[in-house]
């Protein structure tokens, strides 16, 4: 955990950020019946029966102190998804990095071996040299800020068309933060009683 929180202790540099990555999977729903139709003043009216269309997968990538944040949805979350995101973060985002500093947690799916799996043993090698994975601690999974606005996702609605039509539910935009988590209690985590 402390590597985790000494990486998010660091002060900003375009050349090696830090990017927090997490995913989680959405349900497809569509409606059963047409709404109501709302009249000034009413609140929407919505029957709550639905029908399931079927799941989707949304990554997420978080640049705290830029305040920077993208979702890709894909199918599934295979290792070859995972792979792909690491890709467009290396050779899109961050061309001119150095080195990208990843906080992720301890997904199967997240590990150098899925690079491998996926490209080219050059290719996997050419992306892995850019890259330090930083692991946050089964115990503490939320040290990542994309778990937190993934969590704030679930509270959102998905109808199949909008995620089928590449579009991620709708998230506040976020500003540049001093401080990912306070880090003090952070520290604290694991003798803070349950």
């Amino acid at each position: 955990m402390e590597n985790v929180l000494d990486v998010y202790e660091q002060p900003y540099n375009p050349l090696e950020p830090v990017v927090c990555f997490d995913e989680s999977t959405r349900q497809l729903i569509d409606d059963v019946r047409t709404p109501l139709p709302t009249q000034s003043g009413q609140v929407a009216r919505q029957v709550a029966e639905y029908q399931r269309n079927g799941t989707a997968n949304l990554f997420m990538c978080f640049e705290p102190l830029r305040g920077w944040r993208h979702v890709t949805l894909t199918e599934h979350r295979t290792r070859q998804d995972f792979a792909h995101q690491i890709r467009f973060l290396v050779d899109t985002v961050y061309p001119h990095a150095t080195c990208i500093h990843l906080v992720l947690d301890n997904l199967n799916t997240h590990a150098l071996a899925s690079l491998y799996e996926t490209f080219s043993p050059a290719e996997a090698n050419r992306l892995s040299k850019r890259l330090a994975f930083h692991f946050t601690p089964s115990t503490a999974p939320g040290l990542t800020w994309p778990r937190l606005s993934l969590a704030f996702c679930h509270g959102l609605p998905s109808t199949s068309a909008s995620l089928a039509a590449g579009k991620p539910p709708a998230i506040p935009k976020v500003r540049p933060s001093t401080g990912v988590l306070p880090l003090n209690l952070a520290r604290l985590y694991p003798s803070i009683p349950a």
